[in-house]
């Protein structure tokens, strides 16, 4: 079993083991470069406000040995000379997933993140965006408190 961090609703962990165990299994199952992995963690949290997610993502990202001027120009990495075109491709996508109530996944996007990404790769994008806006819709509903987070903490 997990960690237990502070929740002022529910324990899922506690109350639901076996589907928060699936869900950490599906997590842990995305093969994805690790920096580009926490860049779609902060970038999809930050657009879904989740506290508790940017907390662990932020201090896994910097325990990884991702810089805090990048870390703070995610939110505007549109106008940022930090990222690389891959980098853009994958913060697009994610952005276009995560606020998919706005429209769907424009084809420009998409192609666009098919000249820096292969089709695997793509899939594991699809997949990591996707699973940290689940673990921000149940963080958020939860009500996990941020700060507890320790890198590494949950293996």
């Amino acid at each position: 079993m997990s960690p237990v961090i502070p929740a002022g609703r529910i324990q899922l962990a506690e109350q639901a083991p076996d589907t928060y165990n699936a869900m950490f299994k599906f997590s842990r199952s995305i093969t994805l470069d690790h920096t580009l992995r926490h860049l779609i963690e902060l970038r999809a949290s930050q657009l879904n406000g989740c506290a508790f997610c940017l907390d662990m993502h932020w201090k896994d990202a910097r325990a990884a040995g991702e810089t805090e001027e990048r870390l703070a120009m995610i939110a505007v990495w549109h106008d940022s000379p930090l990222f690389d075109d891959r980098e853009r491709a994958a913060l697009a996508l994610t952005e276009e997933i995560t606020v998919i109530g706005d429209g769907h996944v424009s084809d420009e996007t998409w192609d666009e993140a098919g000249e820096h990404f292969d089709q695997a790769e793509l899939a594991q994008l699809v997949f990591a965006a996707t699973v940290i806006n689940a673990w921000n819709r149940l963080m958020i509903t939860a009500k996990a408190e941020p700060g507890h987070y320790q890198p590494g903490m949950f293996g």
